[in-house]
């Protein structure tokens, strides 16, 4: 493999874990996921750093993820199913005892299962906070509990009121042993955004209903908006995985997720031709094209004009199909085989994001399966 000249290497996989049916090649760098989390560690400034592994770990593997963290310090988790939580006590194990919230809180009939699991319901209505009262009182025991609070996104949570009427009842609260009280921010990706405030002003009053409780507001980018949104717990997720804090590249942050492709083609099409489907691209001039193999089947996105990197350099997306892409490679000397890079630290994940005009959450969830994947370490 050609090492490309800039400063952050693509890793690369030993010859002999490599199958010639593997297409695509993911390698999640967990040494790179450590440093991440120190970086955020560093910036929370003495608050815990409580990692999202929900949706499999962002796709790259919430058992492999949650394990490396451990090693790192980190004792509280966050995932958003019930069967999430299962999945992450059992590859965890009885040997470490993590807290494991579940975003969804306590869903109908979950409630044996949760409690089988040791795993910490996150209430967000007061239907929850009653189901969850139900259960304390048939286990005989309090139930350790978030509660979320909306303080502004309107998409799940109490509503102040809600948690002041909470907070207001003995009886509503029997049972329960509230350890921690959330929310989420909206902007926090827009540091001007006047959101920010207004949602970090409601929380701090909806905090001191709950004295003994733990706070939590900050996400990823919530935990650079200054040391007043950060409380006592911070929930970093997609920067955690390589995704800047304000949804762009940021030099604080490594790429933890590498994509590679081979070069299957090299083709020369003169001015006027069109490629792909529904002669989506007329080019302009005569171009050298290298037809790679991986596409939206691999979690590029058809739409994308992005650029992967080869040669040592950017080279711009022409066409997305299902099983290939098409890049411009001018004049330079790439052969059949080579591998090019669709993702990593030289084609950046927020800016295969925004080519995409998504998020680069959603970037990370749609890489596909069919490829090879490979762990580094170190």
């Amino acid at each position: 493999m050609r090492t490309s000249p800039s400063s952050a290497t693509s890793p690369t996989i030993p010859a002999a874990t490599r199958s010639a049916e593997a297409a695509t090649r993911l390698t999640i760098d967990l040494g790179a996921l450590a440093q991440n989390y120190r970086a955020l560690a560093a910036e929370a400034a003495g608050a815990e750093v409580a990692p999202v592994v929900k949706a499999d770990g962002y796709g790259l593997g919430a058992a492999q993820v949650a394990d490396r963290l451990w090693a790192e310090g980190a004792r509280r988790f966050f995932v958003a199913r019930l069967a999430e939580g299962e999945a992450l006590r059992t590859s965890l194990g009885p040997g470490r005892p993590a807290t494991i919230y579940v975003l969804d809180g306590l869903t109908a009939g979950g409630g044996a299962r949760l409690a089988a699991a040791q795993l910490t319901p996150v209430l967000s209505s007061l239907p929850q906070a009653g189901e969850a009262a139900a259960l304390a009182r048939a286990m005989d025991r309090p139930l350790p509990c978030a509660l979320h609070v909306d303080t502004g996104m309107n998409r799940q949570g109490l509503t102040p009121n809600e948690a002041r009427a909470l907070a207001d009842s003995a009886d509503r609260l029997r049972g329960l042993d509230v350890e921690l009280v959330m929310s989420h921010l909206g902007s926090a990706a827009d540091p001007a955004d006047p959101q920010n405030a207004a949602q970090l002003e409601r929380f701090s009053r909806v905090r001191r209903l709950f004295p003994e409780a733990r706070a939590s507001l900050a996400a990823s980018a919530g935990v650079f908006l200054g040391a007043e949104y950060r409380f006592d717990l911070v929930r970093p997720g997609v920067s955690l995985y390589g995704g800047g804090p304000l949804e762009r590249p940021d030099p604080r942050i490594r790429a933890v997720a590498t994509l590679t492709a081979p070069v299957l083609d090299i083709r020369t099409a003169p001015a006027g031709e069109r490629l792909g489907y529904g002669a989506g691209v007329t080019l302009a001039r005569t171009t050298r094209l290298a037809i790679v193999g991986a596409g939206y089947a691999d979690g590029i996105d058809r739409g994308a004009r992005g650029y992967a990197w080869a040669a040592g350099a950017r080279r711009r997306h022409l066409i997305v199909n299902m099983d290939l892409l098409a890049i411009d490679i001018g004049e330079a000397e790439i052969a059949i085989g080579e591998p090019v890079e669709l993702l990593g630290p030289n084609a950046l994940l927020d800016d295969l994001a925004t080519a995409s005009g998504t998020v680069a959450h959603e970037v990370l969830v749609r890489l596909g399966r069919r490829g090879e994947r490979a762990y580094l370490d170190g």
